[in-house]
């Protein structure tokens, strides 16, 4: 298992870009939403710094272990606080382990969706926690004043509760949840470095499981699953379903607002920029969608095979932190056919799905090759933002 980052990146469910456009709106219609918008931007790299110069915390213990002692694997022990509105990181514990539901349902949505994570972890990957070891699971509601924003500092999750005209509470998308926490995942296995290439894949990781758990909490199979990242997030006010669609890249939301939701699912449609630490929230509709062709191919439940070469391509080892996605699709065509065989059904599907995605899979072709797949790029080499365009990561 790789050690934590002693500095972990502070990850975030809305991309900037979506940010920036409310930000910019000169619309009565949407004064508070424009107003939330610039001041979630400003406050998210100073607080990001913040945490980025304060070493990380010893994990406490599960509830009722003693010093020596070996706590049981296979239950979470969730902690949920509340900011009260303020910044100030936990806040007041409001619940925890074990104790019934209060009385906010905040507090109870981010309780149980941590409940629902740890759930498919260990019931189907045996994984006990976000680092293998029993981490606990805490999180933090009603953080700022309609903070427009969810993410993963390295210890915590941590839920604004929207603006009210564009976003409702963050804490109502299972999704948005299980993708958070896993970013704690790839913290502790891969630790994907998040610019370029390794960083669309650190988010597609993250929309990818926090989908396999929504999907796994209801029971629900390829063909019946939505496949959306924030179900739920937008108002009634906007045209749009979520914040991203690992099926169908790019079509999660069309408003006259927001604009459209800007992601490709292949290769051809690869957006070099340096905003946004080198595109890592819209390029990751590529993987994304190469992962939904694996698991519509295989048919049942995505949480099985498809979830599982997923999951072993980030604890196997050997993946490097600035993998691009002519790497990281080696390595699950590798896992593929280390857990199933050579010409299995899954083998064969995993290649197929990322050359559908315009990434060859076996060809010896590395990513920014001229001979490489049409609009690929060097995804480790793309460049950051300026520091006053580098907004929340």
């Amino acid at each position: 298992m790789a050690a934590a980052p002693s500095h972990p990146t502070r990850c975030t469910i809305v991309p900037p870009y979506l940010l920036m456009r409310l930000a910019e709106l000169d619309d009565p219609r949407f004064a508070a939403a424009s107003d939330a918008a610039r001041h979630s931007l400003q406050r998210d790299s100073p607080i990001r710094d913040l945490r980025n110069a304060v070493p990380s915390a010893q994990p406490r213990r599960r509830v009722g272990a003693l010093p020596g002692d070996t706590a049981e694997p296979g239950s979470p022990d969730r902690s949920i606080a509340d900011a009260g509105g303020l910044e100030n990181l936990p806040g007041r514990i409001v619940r925890t382990e074990g104790q019934p539901p209060a009385s906010d349902v905040a507090v109870n949505e981010a309780y149980d969706g941590l409940g629902e994570t740890y759930r498919l972890y260990w019931s189907r990957f045996g994984r006990d926690s976000m680092d293998d070891a029993g981490m606990p699971l805490d999180a933090t509601v009603h953080y700022g004043r309609n903070y427009d924003n969810a993410f993963w500092d390295g210890q915590r999750m941590v839920f604004g509760d929207g603006d009210g005209e564009v976003f409702n509470r963050f804490t109502v998308s299972l999704s948005v949840i299980g993708h958070e926490l896993t970013h704690g995942f790839t913290q502790f296995t891969a630790n994907l470095a998040y610019e370029g290439q390794s960083g669309a894949l650190n988010e597609s990781i993250s929309d990818i499981f926090g989908s396999l758990v929504e999907q796994h909490a209801a029971g629900q199979d390829t063909a019946v699953a939505s496949w959306l990242i924030g179900a739920g997030l937008f108002t009634d006010q906007v045209e749009g379903a979520a914040l991203r669609s690992i099926k169908d890249p790019g079509t999660a939301y069309d408003d006259d607002v927001l604009g459209k939701d800007p992601q490709p699912g292949h290769m051809s449609g690869y957006v070099e920029t340096t905003d946004d630490s080198g595109g890592v929230h819209v390029n990751s509709g590529i993987p994304n969608r190469a992962f939904y062709l694996v698991a519509d191919a295989l048919g049942g439940n995505a949480w099985g095979a498809p979830g599982q070469i997923w999951y072993d391509t980030l604890t196997r080892g050997g993946l490097s932190t600035a993998v691009d996605f002519a790497g990281f699709a080696e390595a699950t065509a590798a896992s593929a056919v280390e857990r199933y065989g050579h010409g299995s059904p899954e083998a064969s599907a995993v290649r197929a799905a990322w050359s559908a995605v315009g990434v060859g899979v076996g060809v010896g072709v590395a990513v920014g090759d001229p001979k490489a797949p049409s609009g690929s790029t060097k995804g480790s080499a793309i460049p950051r933002s300026s520091p006053a365009q580098d907004q929340p990561e």
